[in-house]
């Protein structure tokens, strides 16, 4: 699953950073890489009157403002939709160019100061709830620029806020998450990261859960130890029950590790596209061993 998670990660990062770029002559377009509510991009770009409006069509004209609205369209569907028949796996740890990708990319060299360690249980609790935090000020954010694109002036100096956004991001997420990299672990920004918050419920939708039920748990730990999300997996294999967790992010290395190949990643959508090709698999099998029964049974006539 680490193998999987890394090519498309390479692929990703190929249409976000160097082909679509190229084609719509917009390098800009990274911003515009992650749906709502991780960035408020797109609905500044609505609006005639915000700075990010005035330096875009500076820079790329209306062209580059259409192809940025156009590909954050297309990414977000992508997204939803992935989200929707894989769970949150499809972004966290496939497609994700920041959080996800760093911490998958560069798994071996974190952490550079000390020792890998497990996030103790105070500090779950506490990013748990710097998880709803996060997410009530990106969506406050998201009213904000909403209520202006109807034409309702909440305040008039709406660099303020551009300013106050682009401080958020610098510092609570971009700067904060490059500290937890180095200090603790790769997965640390999602633990709070506001669009994972938000694809967890989609992904609950999915039926998104690893189950570990598939031979026996043997109690060796290496589940918990490897997972980068702190979930207790231990605890459920032991009694073989399946693990549904809003902060897992699908990345598969309690699957990797597992000696016994009892656990295994699914979705709803995963687990009939699974039964389709088993029953298919089973009536290729019988279609063979029907004329061999068959010439058997003439043999004995015979």
């Amino acid at each position: 699953m680490r193998k999987t998670n890394l090519i498309g990660f390479i692929i990703s990062a190929l249409i976000v950073h160097v082909v679509t770029p190229l084609l719509v002559t917009n390098y800009d377009l990274y911003f515009y890489a992650m749906p709502l509510p991780w960035t408020t991009t797109p609905l500044q770009l609505l609006n005639t009157n915000s700075p990010l409006y005035h330096s875009t069509i500076t820079s790329w004209g209306s062209s580059g403002i259409l192809s940025a609205l156009t590909f954050f369209t297309a990414i977000s569907l992508v997204v939803l939709i992935g989200t929707l028949l894989y769970g949150r796996r499809f972004q966290c740890s496939s497609i994700c160019l920041f959080n996800g990708f760093a911490a998958e990319v560069f798994d071996p060299a974190i952490p550079l100061i000390g020792k890998r360690r497990r996030i103790k249980s105070k500090t779950i609790r506490f990013m748990n709830i710097l998880r709803w935090v996060f997410l009530g000020i990106a969506l406050f954010f998201i009213a904000y620029w909403a209520i202006y694109l109807l034409g309702i002036t909440v305040t008039p100096n709406i660099d303020t806020i551009t300013r106050i956004e682009s401080y958020k991001y610098l510092l609570g997420e971009l700067m904060l998450s490059l500290f937890f990299w180095i200090a603790f672990i790769g997965r640390a920004y999602c633990y709070y990261c506001p669009l994972g918050t938000v694809l967890s419920v989609f992904a609950r939708i999915a039926g998104q859960k690893i189950n570990t039920n598939n031979t026996k748990c043997i109690q060796c730990n290496k589940c918990n130890e490897t997972c980068p999300m702190s979930i207790d997996i231990k605890d459920k294999a032991i009694n073989g029950k399946i693990v549904q967790d809003i902060r897992c992010v699908g990345c598969g290395h309690c699957i990797d590790e597992c000696p016994t190949i009892n656990l295994s990643y699914s979705t709803r959508f995963t687990e009939r596209i699974k039964y389709k090709k088993t029953r298919q698999n089973f009536n290729e099998q019988t279609s063979i061993d029907m004329p061999r029964k068959r010439t058997d049974d003439d043999s004995k006539s015979n």
